[in-house]
């Protein structure tokens, strides 16, 4: 089979990474990392004059892309960059989630650059049993009625709007029974506390507290949340092991760079044997990482069950490769690459903290074998 990219989205790889290039320094990003905001709004509206938002859409959507591979690419160069605006959670989680319900109003203002959002689906006690909801919706003559809490929810402070999911009938680690809803964030009886991220911008707690809306707001039909949200956290899936593979290829690559320059003895420490052969077996790890990537974008069209198991494959191996290529990397550098001044330090924690975005490598080991099971 031919994995090359076709020439429209070699395209955008090519442009997104000069423009990433020669504005996306470290110091540039510690500055971002520094600021209230935790993005640049001005790198936003260039992603977004740039095309990439309307990359991550397909064309009945509004945008240009939209399939597994666009959404690989994209990722692949945010996380080469160490990227920390909040292209996923607005574009991916809830750009994707209103195209998918009809609101091609808001999905422009997205994918022009003008909207942003949040997915407030996390709670305190829910970890990665993303099925668990304890938020309650319930019906008010012909409004609906949203309390409950909600944690680490991404790009919360930015967004005009939250899209929470809230259970109306059902246990509460039941599929069935979760609503989802379109919450501006001014709403009455909304509060948010919001804090930076270790790797990069801004979450916050959210909490709502008799949240009275009218029943347009709610996203599809009432308590068939679950399979619309699937269907996107399929997307985010995707979009993390691709941002895991860019930002491990920066990682090594500054590896090999500092070995090539970094003397002792009176030459490079590059030309050590044991430095060489951990290098090689991170080479090796990569490519298969890529592979993995590969597969699960070219499955993300199959049918739920085989989409998710290729998935779950595919974030486990990233996942491992990560945690390994993040651990050689700081180990060959010594404590250099422990500090803010380095790029290495924050590409680093990215690919760490990556892999506890909806399920770690345990947890997709566990549900790749409940998919394979007969």
């Amino acid at each position: 089979m031919n994995f090359d990219l076709t020439e429209e989205r070699q395209m955008l790889q090519d442009t997104l990474r000069r423009f990433l290039r020669d504005r996306y320094t470290t110091e540039a990003r510690n500055r971002i990392l520094d600021s209230d905001e935790g993005f640049s709004p001005e790198i936003w509206a260039q992603l977004a004059e740039l095309g990439v938002l309307g990359a991550l859409f397909t064309e009945d959507q509004g945008g240009f892309g939209g399939a597994g591979f666009d959404i690989a690419v994209v990722f692949e160069e945010l996380g080469r960059a160490g990227v920390v605006e909040p292209v996923l959670d607005t574009a991916i989680l809830g750009g994707r989630l209103l195209a998918a319900c009809g609101h091609e109003g808001m999905v422009e203002d997205v994918i022009g650059g003008a909207a942003h959002l949040a997915l407030a689906h996390g709670e305190p006690v829910s970890r990665y049993d993303l099925t668990h909801v304890e938020t309650r919706l319930a019906a008010d003559g012909g409004d609906i009625v949203i309390s409950g809490r909600k944690a680490v929810v991404v790009n919360a402070e930015a967004a005009g709007h939250l899209i929470v999911s809230a259970r109306e009938s059902g246990g509460v680690a039941d599929p069935d029974g979760i609503s989802l809803v379109l919450v501006p964030t001014d709403a009455p009886g909304l509060a948010l506390r919001g804090y930076p991220m270790l790797s990069g911008g801004r979450a916050a707690e959210v909490t709502l507290d008799d949240v009275r809306l009218p029943a347009s707001a709610r996203l599809g039909d009432a308590g068939q949340g679950w399979g619309l949200l699937s269907d996107v956290l399929a997307l985010a899936h995707v979009a993390l092991a691709a941002e895991a593979l860019g930002a491990m290829q920066s990682a090594v690559k500054l590896t090999i760079d500092y070995l090539g320059t970094r003397q002792q003895f009176g030459r490079p420490i590059g030309t050590f044997q044991a430095l060489q052969h951990r290098v090689a077996d991170m080479l090796i790890e990569l490519e298969q990482a890529r592979s993995a990537v590969i597969f699960a974008a070219g499955h993300l069209a199959d049918d739920a069950r085989s989409r998710d198991r290729h998935i779950a494959a595919a974030r486990h191996l990233i996942g491992r490769v990560g945690r390994l290529v993040a651990e050689e990397s700081i180990q060959m550098h010594g404590g250099i690459a422990m500090t803010q001044e380095y790029e290495l330090a924050h590409i680093a924690k990215r690919i760490v903290m990556t892999d506890h975005r909806f399920g770690d490598t345990d947890y997709h080991l566990e549900r790749f074998i409940d998919l394979s099971a007969a």
